[in-house]
């Protein structure tokens, strides 16, 4: 595969750079400067949960999920008891939530997770949850600042509600032009050959099913 492929599957790091401790996609960085620099003059100190998780990273998280070592959840939160599934259901199941190696927006360095840290309280957490980002949720200010701010930056919500695929992420944005590169080099020839060498749990289940789980979770988001 030619290097471009490889960092948009998570297998190639020559993209990134160092960016407040996280690894970012080199082309983002003024983007995420100036973005930065805006929220804080509106309040909210803007911070990064998540950026780049590469393909073996993603690879842990599905097998431990696909093997019950780590809860599978649905969109109410609740535990699914994956043992009374289908391998095809189960894979189903964790793309919810997680992503298929090979296919995580996060492999681009493009893709972020992110909050305001000064709206956590001492006694919270942070969960990562769409409550958190709704009316009475502690972040329920700085996602309407990002609903009206993030297109001026270059950014979107590529998980903005659920279409039948990946559920609602607020916390999630993604740079606009930056992501559409990376996610022309992601084929389904490329992710398949990517699954097929790699250690995945559930690969015979994925691999007969890859094209329609493409189209339904992987390419299936908001228009930027």
């Amino acid at each position: 595969m030619k290097t471009a492929q490889l960092q948009a599957l998570g297998l190639d790091q020559t993209h990134l750079v160092d960016y407040q401790g996280q690894l970012v996609h080199a082309q983002v960085v003024e983007s995420l400067d100036a973005l930065n620099a805006a929220a804080k003059s509106a309040g909210f100190d803007f911070t990064i949960a998540s950026s780049y998780r590469d393909f073996h990273r993603q690879s842990m998280i599905w097998n431990a999920k696909f093997s019950g070592q780590r809860p599978v959840l649905d969109q109410n939160n609740d535990t699914v008891d994956i043992s009374a599934l289908s391998e095809a259901k189960v894979v189903e199941a964790i793309m919810l939530f997680s992503a298929l190696p090979g296919t995580s927006r996060h492999h681009f360095g493009s893709d972020f997770d992110v909050y305001a840290s000064n709206y956590l309280q001492p006694e919270q957490s942070l969960q990562l949850e769409p409550w958190e980002y709704q009316f009475d949720g502690p972040f329920y200010d700085f996602a309407c600042w990002l609903d009206s701010s993030l297109q001026k930056f270059g950014f979107f919500r590529p998980y903005d509600k659920f279409r039948g695929g990946v559920a609602e992420e607020p916390w999630h944005i993604s740079h606009i032009e930056t992501s559409k590169t990376m996610m022309d080099q992601v084929s389904l020839s490329a992710i398949y050959k990517a699954i097929e060498t790699h250690d995945v749990l559930g690969k015979a289940a994925i691999l007969e099913n890859l094209p329609r789980l493409y189209s339904q979770f992987v390419t299936n988001i908001a228009n930027s």
